[in-house]
């Protein structure tokens, strides 16, 4: 059997930059993870934003609770502020702003589990190429073709299916991608965006649904019993349209940070071994980053 072991490892020579040029890279590549960390920080400061706005208007229902004192809601204009009631009433489900009601989560995403594929580690190996390949809980791969196109919400069908408080996993997800079948693959619709329903169910205990001794399991007839808070139409959509600016930079970070990382995985071994020099580096990264 082929191995090897410590003292090899040893005697195994090594072409290292001096120590000046290391500090070099490392001051380099160092900004240039300085960027992604405050991209990073950024969109976690967005979804704090949106997953806050949620919840006013969603759980704690200010907009009403103001109305029904007789003050102006807070943070929005009157035509927006005349779109809630001014009142609230008891359903089975508890108290909820009149008019608005309790559906099944089926009620308002389109899904499309049909048209997920698996593949296995063995044909993934054969099939490399730039599409994100994603599983129940995570990025697992990337392949040479694509399922879908467009913004998507994933939560993981078995496997990896909630958090240990009982809250699912999701996975916020655009461009073009493969799905295997571990993950279940919803949009919004019916004046639902795909972001409100992201941030409902992330605020839903799905403990109750899930099935399995020994595989945690969401089978689509469970997930379908999830209920789903629905507003007026008028009220969804424009939550959607103050979701949409949010969500649009969240994205746009979130490819920087990846097209920078990948910047910097292609640059670190060529300047430890010599292949390409740091003015030449800087010139790349500028270019790759402009």
């Amino acid at each position: 059997v082929p191995h090897t072991n410590l003292g090899i490892l040893k005697k195994t020579p090594l072409k290292l930059p001096s120590i000046r040029t290391q500090r070099q890279i490392a001051t380099m590549l160092g900004a240039l993870d300085d960027r992604i960390d405050l991209l990073r920080e950024t969109n976690a400061t967005l979804e704090a934003i949106a997953q806050a706005l949620f919840k006013s208007w969603f759980v704690d229902f200010d907009p009403v609770r103001a109305k029904m004192a007789g003050r102006a809601p807070e943070g929005m204009d009157e035509a927006t502020a005349a779109l809630f009631p001014d009142a609230l009433e008891e359903t089975e489900l508890g108290v909820v702003p009149k008019g608005w009601s309790y559906c099944s989560l089926k009620d308002v995403v389109d899904i499309y589990d049909s048209k997920r594929v698996p593949l296995s580690g063995a044909e993934r190996s054969k099939r490399r190429g730039p599409y994100p390949y994603y599983g129940a809980a995570a990025l697992m791969d990337h392949v040479d073709d694509y399922l879908f196109d467009g913004i998507y919400l994933l939560t993981g069908e078995d496997g990896s299916v909630a958090d240990e408080a009982g809250f699912p996993i999701t996975q916020y997800v655009w461009g073009k991608f493969w799905v295997n079948n571990h993950a279940h693959v919803l949009q919004g619709r019916s004046g639902v965006s795909t972001e409100h329903v992201m941030l409902s169910l992330r605020q839903t205990n799905i403990q109750p649904f899930i099935t399995g001794a020994v595989q945690a399991k969401l089978s689509q007839s469970n997930m379908w019993r999830i209920q789903f808070l629905r507003p007026e139409r008028s009220v969804s959509e424009v939550f959607g349209e103050l979701l949409q600016p949010l969500f649009a930079q969240v994205r746009h970070n979130l490819d920087m940070a990846q097209s920078m990382a990948g910047v910097r995985d292609t640059l670190l071994p060529r300047l430890i071994s010599g292949q390409l020099r740091l003015p030449e580096a800087q010139t790349q990264l500028e270019e790759a980053l402009a």
